[in-house]
């Protein structure tokens, strides 16, 4: 049995080695950035735009096509992470991207992946935004794709659905999408780039409508669903037959919401969907490539590419304040003194990319004024909650900062951050109280995630916030979260995790959260909580957990163990005052264990959440400063 001074001489070990690698990676201005990876969806979309665009590279996509040819699965379809089986969807997508790319259909890669599309129903059954893409090329009939008019650019505030009762992601989608499909573009590409052979029956025999839930008592969610399908058929007999006096108006109001947001840096939303959407958008519009706002565009798609010599992928997005605000904390936790250098240079670099004008989120809340920061290095009309209270507490830890500005900026981020909570009592991501959630019917929704509802994840962060700047369950504002924390607590002690994944990241964020303020530990819902984690440790000492548990709750905190999710389990139990026992010295042995010969860590699987079920990430950091952060914790309760 290894003596508790071994031990600790182990853990000041990793912990200086590991320190030394995530110092080592900091950018000469003080931020930390790595890559946020997403499936394949992204880079077949990026080389199909090229296409659309006519600005295709043909050295460029060879590259792309060899990194598709890594992605595809043995049976012949593409995941939507590392682990996962295959998604129709994102088989299309690479099928169609591979085969404009001069693929042959003989290619055993294309008969592989037009297999299981033919078995798994062929296009028809592709979700919503993969059948938008194919129409653009003419291989689906616009008609088959859900109505949007772009009328919905003018609906009044006070209408039950408007642009503003959906998320900031979905609006930043919606809005070039609603151009795009009142004009109904299509670039029809050489014969032998059609699809024709991914259809089970041949096309004009296919039937597009959605198809309605034949279940005369179901549930109201399928009620809904059939509801929202009745109106997509009046939609669209009106928007065919119908008189359409406002149409232009409605053209007019998008381009304006879209010109206002585009002149920022970032691209838009800060994210690769909605900037493709935008770019197609405008070129639909009449706007000449050249035109500033689409070089603007496509400046800020181009730098989500990942390529090396022999391949070439794109990311949906960059993380750098949302991975300098975690480095941050992650070393001052691991005992690096508070006025390093280079914490001082992570701390100037996060108070300049606060936002300080505002953005759509003030809609809803006219009277907070702005002080948040984003998840990339620019996104102004869209401040993240999540990030802002990283980046607080980061700067709060971080001494040797201009005094009267660093006081400022808290001052700003905090008034923001209470002023956004939610009328329920917890937080959501980028708004308050979207939370229609009635709207995931839609048939445009199938991706069940058009609305940013108050998360435990995000709640749990407001807590730790408030308790990490000093105050006390009794703050009005930690009292409605702790009330939404109960609320929402999984029977068997977990919490959901939006935006990680997904029971450990939950209860990881809510512990720290109900820590941080000051929460009696050992009341009963904290003890099941603590018991949960406990209960869901591998036999190898760490924690892991698959993306199924999204689909399948059974499987919540069950999987292979990975360095991220086994701190994260460590920080919750830290955090609720777990600092020995058996279940601990097992997690710290494994992080010990895993360390690699450079002191750094590696997530073998994925860790990160865009859209559950739908679409995932691996930020490739997060077994960079966890482990380092959950080390440096328990070394400091062992002192």
């Amino acid at each position: 049995m290894t003596s508790p001074t071994a031990v600790r001489s182990e853990v000041d070990h990793a912990i200086s080695r590991a320190r030394d690698v995530l110092l080592a990676t900091q950018a000469p201005d003080g931020h930390w950035v790595g890559e946020a990876e997403a499936n394949s969806t992204i880079t077949s979309e990026y080389l199909l735009l090229c296409h659309l665009l006519d600005r295709v590279d043909r050295e460029r996509e060879a590259k792309m096509v060899r990194y598709l040819r890594e992605r595809q699965l043995a049976d012949g379809g593409y995941s939507l992470y590392d682990g996962g089986s295959a998604n129709l969807s994102a088989t299309i997508k690479a099928y169609f991207a591979m085969k404009v790319a001069g693929v042959s259909v003989d290619d055993p890669a294309m008969a592989a992946a037009r297999a299981l599309i033919l078995e798994r129903g062929g296009p028809v059954q592709a979700d919503v935004f993969t059948k938008i893409l194919l129409a653009l090329f003419g291989e689906y009939d616009w008609r088959g794709v859900p109505s949007m008019p772009v009328e919905i650019m003018l609906l009044p505030r006070w209408s039950f659905f408007n642009l503003l009762e959906v998320s900031y992601w979905s609006r930043t989608v919606i809005v070039p999408l609603l151009i795009l499909m009142d004009s109904k573009p299509v670039m029809r590409l050489p014969e032998s780039c059609r699809l024709d052979e991914l259809w089970p029956v041949p096309r004009e025999h296919a039937s597009l409508r959605f198809p309605r839930i034949p279940r005369p008592f179901s549930p109201k969610r399928f009620i809904w669903k059939n509801l929202f399908i009745g109106v997509d058929d009046a939609l669209k007999g009106w928007e065919r037959l119908g008189p359409r006096p406002f149409r232009g108006r409605a053209i007019e109001a998008a381009l304006r919401w879209l010109e206002e947001r585009l002149a920022v840096p970032g691209g838009l939303g800060g994210i690769f969907p909605a900037m493709t959407n935008a770019v197609l958008a405008l070129r639909t519009l009449g706007y000449p490539e050249d035109h500033p706002l689409i070089r603007g565009q496509i400046k800020e798609i181009e730098n989500l590419g990942v390529e090396t010599t022999d391949s070439l992928h794109y990311a949906p997005c960059v993380s750098p304040v949302w991975d300098t605000s975690l480095a941050a904390n992650a070393l001052i936790e691991s005992g690096l003194a508070p006025d390093h250098p280079q914490l001082v240079r992570a701390g100037e670099w996060m108070m300049d990319k606060q936002i300080t004008v505002p953005g759509d989120w003030q809609v809803k809340r006219p009277d907070v004024p702005p002080g948040g920061w984003p998840f990339q290095y620019h996104n102004d009309f869209y401040p993240d909650l999540d990030d802002s209270a990283m980046v607080m507490m980061a700067l709060a830890k971080i001494q040797g900062l201009d005094p009267e500005r660093k006081a400022r900026c808290m001052e700003r981020g905090l008034a923001w951050f209470v002023g956004m909570q939610g009328s329920d009592g917890g937080w959501a991501s980028f708004d308050a109280d979207n939370s229609r959630l009635v709207f995931n019917n839609i048939p445009f929704a199938d991706h069940g995630a058009l609305l940013d509802p108050s998360t435990e994840d995000l709640t749990g962060r407001g807590l730790e916030l408030l308790g990490t700047l000093g105050h006390g369950p009794d703050h009005p504002a930690a009292q409605r979260a702790l009330g939404f924390i109960r609320k929402t607590q999984h029977e068997t002690g977990a919490w959901y995790g939006r935006w990680g994944v997904n029971y450990i990241y939950g209860t990881w964020s809510v512990l720290r959260g109900l820590g941080a303020i000051g929460e009696d530990c050992s009341a009963d819902y904290v003890q099941r909580a603590i018991a949960w984690i406990e209960q869901r440790q591998n036999d190898d000492g760490g924690w892991g957990e698959t993306l199924a548990s999204y689909e399948d709750e059974t499987l919540a905190g069950r999987g292979e163990s990975i360095p991220s999710q086994t701190a994260w389990a460590l920080l919750g139990l830290f955090a609720a005052g777990r600092t020995e026992g058996k279940a601990v010295e097992q997690g710290i042995r494994y992080l010990i264990d895993t360390q690699t010969a450079d002191g750094s860590w590696e997530d073998p699987l994925w860790n990160g959440t865009g859209f559950p079920r739908v679409f995932y990430l691996k930020y490739h950091l997060y077994a960079k400063y966890f482990p380092l952060w959950a080390l440096g914790v328990y070394r400091g309760t062992a002192a």
